[in-house]
């Protein structure tokens, strides 16, 4: 049965994006099929094969999320996290100020999705693999 100090202890690993692929394959050795990551706070749920959740918890104060949301700017600046040029923390500011509530990992279909407070997609990409 998946933990969270089994999700922690991993997660812990991760010091930069680089990191990603990493992070996912130990993930999903471990038993997670899906997670999804909130915004508001950084709390994380995670979802494994047999139907298990764990939740993460926040992981900074709460913060209001952008009732519009800038996509152009969004896929500008998650380029730059990417590359570089954020940290995980400053990322999430970016987010909420654009309008991004969460994103949706899937380890079945292989892609990360960015969804706004409606719950329409703004961005669906192909996850980072080794």
């Amino acid at each position: 049965m998946l933990t969270i100090d089994e999700i922690k202890q991993k997660r812990s690993q991760v010091k930069s994006i680089a990191d990603a692929p990493g992070f996912i394959k130990d993930i999903v050795n471990a038993g997670v099929i899906r997670y999804i990551s909130y915004v508001v706070d950084g709390h994380t749920v995670y979802y494994s094969l047999d139907g298990h959740e764990v939740i993460d918890e926040p992981t900074y104060a709460p913060t209001q999320i952008a009732a519009s949301t800038n996509r152009e700017y969004f896929i500008k600046e998650l380029k730059e996290y990417q590359n570089g040029k954020w940290d995980y923390l400053n990322f999430c500011r970016m987010c909420a100020d654009v309008g991004v509530e969460k994103w949706i990992v899937d380890m079945e279909l292989m892609t990360c999705t960015y969804c706004d407070k409606r719950g329409f997609e703004v961005l669906v990409e192909p996850l980072p693999v080794d």
